[in-house]
């Protein structure tokens, strides 16, 4: 997030797209809320009527994976309304005449052909988003995840720079993240080509100071993405597979290749907490604790560094992830190996107050957090570079990190499947209020789990007739990768043609008929769009 969710409740004006904010960040969503109260707008661009959308001023509902079309629309008419920061495109921006270029052609009536928008409700929207002293642009997966998930962010912050809402309270590109530390994740160098800091693994000079720290650098080139990683199992390219604090078997797409995948690696290790689906395959399961077991930090979707307290000791044989990483180190160093003994060599588990100043010793935007400092001030946003700086807000005050923000001119492309005679409906993925991510806590929670049991698909009334549906008919659900059987929830938050399943059950895993298609770039999978037909049982 450039800004932080305190700073909502200064908004004038909210564009909220591919985010359930209410069932998947309710905190955030009272926010939102309470700025409402006080006037603040609420535009909500979803293809479901979800409960943010019932509660917004405006609520746009496109086709699915079309978010390029109406992003490049309501940026022509903000240029052709002349309602566009010049001042701040002017001094702060490069490569305005492409980006004008480029929308010049999303004209109202086109992007209503492409994405279902009626051009008055895309045209109100512009207008409001771009009048609004501070608008804030929130997102969450239902941006990220499609094969143009990179071009929609570039999309995103087009808008905002065309409009000056950068740099400023209560603005920015806001994506809300997913988990309570995946942000933290990412920070810490849980990526394929980036060390902490996302500082580059091919970069010579950041190889030099990591070796120098660590007296040995891992090789200087990329490693593989999640989904790399099973198509590299599959085909016997991976032998081993290390399994941390995630569930493939439900979380990934197309799960019956996941499941062969995983049952052709020679050797399968999986660390959680429970026995997940995923663990259900492993050859060997290692017990990690729950955050409330160990002490350590956490930095949330705003760059917020915070610190966690043990409140109980760990259960039964489980230990903290880190030090179950440690131990497997120690016993790789008594290898007959000489070689490997050097390279894992010297690994012990230090107490998180001492890794996280290791931390900050080999990470710029960290190197002014430690233990003592998040106690006394209550957490940091990074960047946080020295001892004495005070965190950082919001982001781009002044300048852009590369100088000045770019503006990429981006075109729509359909999504990589699209509905046809044999598929007719389009399916996208997401989450619900009572559970979490692949269930695997959630499900185990009695309350929680009787709030909603069992999967489902939402279905429009229209389709449910012309299928012959009735109230709960037990349907099944096919794509050209797996199908599925569930129940029928009929209802008119999803639009004709248009179904939703949510992806935590296992025993309905939506992920079983998700198209493993990839973004070029960032190579996450397009869980928010494909084509299924659904026969009634």
């Amino acid at each position: 997030m450039t800004n932080s969710v305190p700073e909502f409740e200064e908004s004038d004006c909210f564009l909220i797209t591919g985010s359930n904010t209410t069932e998947a960040h309710p905190l955030i969503a009272t926010r939102v809320m309470r700025a409402q109260t006080r006037g603040a707008k609420v535009i909500v661009v979803d293809p479901r009527e979800i409960q943010i959308a019932k509660l917004a001023d405006i609520h746009l509902r496109q086709r699915p994976g079309t978010d390029v079309a109406w992003l490049n629309g309501m940026m022509h008419v903000i240029i052709e309304e002349g309602l566009y920061d010049r001042e701040f495109v002017q001094d702060r921006t490069e490569g305005f005449e492409e980006l004008r270029a480029a929308v010049a052609d999303y004209t109202p009536a086109r992007v209503q052909r492409i994405t279902g928008i009626p051009a008055a409700d895309l045209e109100e929207a512009a207008r409001t988003y771009a009048r609004a002293e501070r608008a804030a642009l929130l997102y969450a997966m239902g941006i990220t995840q499609h094969t143009t998930g990179v071009d929609n962010v570039l999309s995103c912050a087009n808008l905002a720079m065309l409009t000056g809402n950068v740099g400023k309270p209560g603005t920015g590109v806001n994506p809300l993240r997913g988990q309570n530390n995946v942000q933290g994740a990412c920070d810490l160098g849980g990526l394929p080509n980036v060390y902490s800091g996302y500082q580059p693994v091919t970069n010579d000079g950041v190889r030099a100071k990591f070796e120098e720290a660590w007296g040995h650098a891992p090789p200087p080139h990329l490693g593989l993405t999640v989904t790399a990683m099973v198509d590299a199992a599959h085909h016997g390219g991976l032998r081993a597979l290390y399994v941390l604090g995630e569930n493939p078997m439900v979380s990934d797409p197309d799960i019956n290749h996941v499941r062969e995948a995983l049952k052709r690696c020679e050797f399968l290790i999986v660390q959680d907490i429970f026995p997940t689906e995923t663990a259900q395959l492993a050859d060997v399961v290692l017990p990690g604790t729950t955050f409330i077991e160990k002490d350590g930090t956490l930095t949330g979707t705003d760059r917020r560094i915070q610190s966690i307290h043990q409140a109980i000791e760990p259960l039964g044989d489980s230990r903290p992830d880190g030090e179950i990483i440690s131990a497997l180190a120690q016993r790789m160093n008594g290898t007959h190996d000489m070689q490997h003994a050097a390279q894992f060599g010297g690994w012990t588990y230090d107490p998180p107050a001492a890794i996280m100043d290791e931390i900050a010793s080999l990470t710029p935007i960290y190197g002014g957090a430690s233990y003592e400092r998040l106690e006394q001030e209550g957490g940091l946003q990074w960047p946080v570079p020295t001892a004495d700086h005070p965190g950082t807000p919001y982001l781009h005050k002044g300048r852009f990190s590369r100088g000045v923000g770019h503006f990429s001119a981006v075109a729509f492309k359909e999504p990589a499947e699209a509905p046809d005679e044999e598929y007719p409906l389009t399916l996208t993925t997401g989450r619900i209020m009572f559970h979490y991510h692949t269930g695997s806590m959630t499900r185990r929670s009695e309350k929680l789990d009787k709030e909603v049991p069992e999967g489902y698909v939402e279905i429009s009334p229209e389709d449910a007739d012309r299928l012959g549906l009735g109230k709960s008919a037990r349907v099944r659900v096919i794509s050209r990768r797996g199908e599925i059987e569930t129940r029928a929830w009929i209802t008119r938050r999803v639009p004709p043609g248009i179904v939703f399943i949510p992806f935590h059950f296992a025993e309905a895993a939506a992920n079983v008929l998700t198209n493993p298609a990839l973004d070029p770039v960032a190579k996450i999978p397009e869980f928010k769009v494909c084509a299924v037909k659904v026969e009634a049982l």
